[in-house]
């Protein structure tokens, strides 16, 4: 009996770190986005009338600002919507690849559940900040959070979408390079919502975009392109590279006036080449 404790006892400790280690960890929702202004180009999150404006979050109940968090280390901001239970736009600062894409578990949050992506063969668990963007592991995992994702079909994550992210990934990593000799560069991708919906729960996004802007010490300019494609399976094998002023024409038709860049001047449009 003496026996069986001890070993009860030794294995206490190392059960402890098990169970410290698969605890999931939760967003940090904040009361308001000045709390995850780091993530934005000069700490200027984009305007969106009605929902997003001058930085203040105008229907709160609604919308809620997340500073994703993982072992304590904020890693991106997300713009959540309660009502369609997707995020409206992730932001985040690009300091280069962090290496491998890791496969941690999904986390699991008070707003979205994974079973409603379950044997979905037509929809993906789309990221919004990708995996592949991270600096480090711990942002690179701190990206598998449902409150970061949207339903994106198929065919257009892992085809157009997927090759828009690589070659952006690339321009960032060869012009984004700032006096310092540091790579930096602020990139906000986002969502339209639409009238369809993932189990009658998840609004099934019409149109997803992407846009960054970053100042490039070998161009002497502030550098900025934009993209974007409607989340169906049929369309052109890549996304072109438009300008912001472009995006937020396009983004206008849904947000009157929706400025994703307010603080991004005189830049120069960096096309991707394919």
């Amino acid at each position: 009996l003496y026996q069986s404790i001890m070993k009860v006892q030794h294995l206490l400790p190392l059960a402890a770190v098990v169970l410290l280690y698969i605890v999931p960890t939760e967003p940090e929702v904040v009361t308001s986005i000045a709390e995850c202004l780091d993530f934005f180009l000069h700490q200027t999150p984009p305007n969106i009338p009605g929902i997003l404006e001058k930085g203040e979050i105008q229907d709160q109940n609604r919308y809620k600002p997340i500073c994703q968090t993982l072992n304590d280390k904020r890693t991106f901001m997300t713009l959540y919507d309660t009502l369609n239970k997707i995020p409206l736009f992730s932001a985040a600062k690009y300091r280069g690849d962090g290496g491998k894409r890791p496969m941690p578990d999904w986390k699991i949050e008070p707003q979205a559940r994974d079973q409603d992506y379950r044997n979905n063969q037509s929809f993906d668990r789309g990221h919004l900040f990708p995996s592949s963007y991270g600096s480090d592991q711990i942002e690179k995992m701190s990206t598998f959070t449902l409150t970061n994702i949207v339903p994106q079909q198929h065919k257009f994550n892992t085809g157009r979408w997927n090759r828009m992210e690589k070659c952006v990934k690339c321009v960032l990593n060869k012009f984004c390079i700032n006096n310092n000799e540091e790579i930096e560069g602020f990139i906000v991708i986002g969502a339209l919502p639409s009238n369809s919906s993932l189990n009658n729960r998840i609004n099934i996004p019409s149109v997803l975009w992407s846009a960054f802007c970053c100042f490039s010490k070998s161009q002497n300019s502030w550098l900025a392109s934009a993209h974007w494609g409607e989340n169906v399976a049929e369309g052109p094998e890549y996304l072109q590279t438009q300008k912001l002023t472009e995006l937020h024409r396009t983004l206008g038709t849904e947000f009157n006036s929706y400025m994703v860049y307010n603080m991004c001047q005189n830049w120069i449009t960096v096309c991707c080449q394919h």
